[in-house]
């Protein structure tokens, strides 16, 4: 059982129980996608508007699993289960690599819209599920989580939670258009759905597998850097590969510190891109 009292199955699933939600919930939802959803066109790549669109993730509230699963089950195959928070890295991976996403199902008070530490109902559903609607995207992390299975047994899941969260969580993508957000963190983040894009503070280098998983994070604070793919199916080419050889190759390399910019970094603005030179 968990600790709010929901009956908890052997893969840590439990009942959504909808009918549950008080009228100030749905309200918290609505008041929370609404600013968002105002915000993040221009800001958010297509794939994940195309996918706000195509789940209709508004209506009055909160929205119920099992409508939304009838329709990203159509799409790519995949479906929403809930959870009673944080589950067992086994567990988490288990899902991703059989195409269920566990969501929390709480929703944060009302005098926590701006920040949360646990993720919520909110983050989980209007951060992470739109993105699962994209063919491409959906098979990406179904890779990851037949990925992080093996990572657990090799002892390298340290390096693997990494490019999980400079891309699913916080993964900036460089469009014809400019930079464009499609990580789960910031577009379900009022404030740094604007920090990420436009503050000069943070560094923004182009995705490079290997950069990415020697490079720590932090939870607590806005990002210090983004890393920059230039299209999903980028994202996914440079993660088809066995990881065999790459982590025996981080095993003897250090951490790089998370604001430093090394030589070989290219870095990039929400309008062009630039390299880094070393004069």
């Amino acid at each position: 059982m968990s600790a709010d009292g929901a009956v908890r199955r052997a893969d840590w699933t439990i009942d959504q129980d909808w009918a549950a939600y008080t009228p100030e919930d749905h309200a918290t939802w609505v008041t929370l996608y609404e600013r968002q959803a105002a915000l993040l066109p221009g800001r958010a790549c297509d794939p994940f508007l195309k996918g706000l669109e195509a789940l209709d993730l508004h209506r009055s509230g909160i929205p119920d699993f099992a409508r939304i699963n009838a329709e990203l089950a159509r799409l790519t195959g995949w479906r929403v289960v809930a959870v009673p928070g944080l589950v067992p890295d086994a567990v988490f991976f288990e899902h991703l690599a059989n195409r269920r996403f566990p969501a929390g199902r709480f929703i944060r008070r009302p005098d926590q819209l701006d920040y949360l530490q646990e993720p919520d109902v909110f983050h989980d559903l209007f951060g992470h599920v739109p993105m699962l609607t994209d063919p491409v995207f959906a098979d990406y992390m179904q890779a990851y989580g037949e990925g992080g299975l093996r990572a657990l047994g090799l002892g390298r899941l340290t390096n693997l939670a990494r490019l999980y969260w400079y891309t699913v969580e916080f993964g900036l993508m460089q469009g014809a258009e400019g930079l464009r957000i499609y990580g789960a963190g910031i577009v379900s983040s009022h404030a740094e759905s604007v920090f990420a894009l436009d503050s000069p503070s943070p560094n923004r280098l182009a995705f490079d597998l290997q950069r990415v998983m020697r490079t720590p994070y932090r939870i607590d604070d806005f990002q210090q850097v983004y890393f920059v793919i230039p299209s999903l199916e980028a994202l996914r080419q440079a993660t088809l590969q066995d990881f065999g050889g790459l982590y025996a190759s981080l095993a003897k390399a250090s951490d790089i510190p998370i604001a430093a910019i090394l030589p070989e970094d290219r870095v990039l603005t929400r309008g062009a891109q630039t390299h880094v030179s070393t004069q």
